[in-house]
């Protein structure tokens, strides 16, 4: 039974292990991701609202965590990075932890193993909607020009350097900030997948290998799969952490009168 799992198991792990089949719709756009996608949000609509559907003084364990969620973010997050103003951001910032965080969660849940994360179309549209906020926020801020030149040119450059300087300003800033934004959540889901997937197939081809001394071996591979999972956990949690962190630095620097 085994010997016939094992042949049956695509070994060694390809590409194709992050893009699943579609599930239905037209032009098969409905895919385990999508699926996955609004189940995140539907888990996280229906968290708050109990959570919050009726608030009291002494909190339920519901609210407890929903507010804990919410000040960890809000103090230990937007009004260290952002200072006093990083309440106005907060909200957004909460939401956006939790969202990556639960759909991060994916890639340990049985069955299923597999962020949409790993997927690099979700971290790049996230990427993106934090790239237009804080440019958003820094043009309202100080006005067009001199937010550029606030972005572009460092205080104190002597003006031989400007242009090589402003140069590197624009690349480190508008495309090399969302770019590793979103590579730094992508490759980090991606790699955590892909070691899940060697270990735990990797158990099956030991188990049922021809040499006899490789067997043995079979259950060293699962024991490392099962440890690496709650690994994978505490990576999903601090991902989502960085994700925000970084956002909310890069907030924080368009809101600077000098940087």
């Amino acid at each position: 039974m085994l010997r016939t799992v094992a042949s049956e198991v695509p070994w060694p792990p390809g590409v194709h292990e992050f893009f699943p089949p579609p599930i239905a719709g037209p032009d098969h756009w409905f895919t385990k991701f999508t699926l996955f996608l609004w189940v995140s949000v539907a888990l996280i609509l229906v968290f708050f609202l109990v959570a919050y559907r009726n608030p009291k003084l002494v909190p339920t364990k519901s609210q407890w965590l929903a507010e804990s969620l919410y000040g960890f973010v809000r103090d230990g997050i937007a009004k260290d990075m952002i200072g006093a103003r990083g309440v106005a951001f907060a909200p957004y910032l909460s939401t956006l932890f939790v969202f990556v965080l639960v759909m991060n969660v994916w890639a340990i849940i049985p069955g299923v193993q597999l962020s949409p994360n790993s997927h690099i179309a979700f971290p790049a549209l996230l990427a993106v909607i934090s790239y237009v906020i804080f440019n958003y926020v820094g043009i309202r801020e100080h006005g067009f020009a001199k937010y550029m030149k606030a972005q572009l040119i460092p205080p104190g450059v002597p003006m031989w350097l400007v242009p090589l300087v402003a140069v590197i300003e624009l690349l480190s800033t508008f495309i090399l900030r969302p770019v590793t934004l979103a590579l730094r959540l992508f490759a980090n889901m991606f790699a955590g997948h892909v070691i899940l997937l060697v270990f735990s197939l990797g158990g099956f081809m030991l188990l049922n290998s021809e040499a006899i001394f490789l067997k043995p071996v079979s259950l060293l591979s699962w024991a490392l799969a099962i440890g690496l999972t709650f690994f994978e956990l505490l990576v999903a949690a601090l991902q989502a952490y960085v994700f925000v962190l970084l956002t909310s630095f890069y907030v924080q620097t368009s809101l600077a009168d000098e940087h």
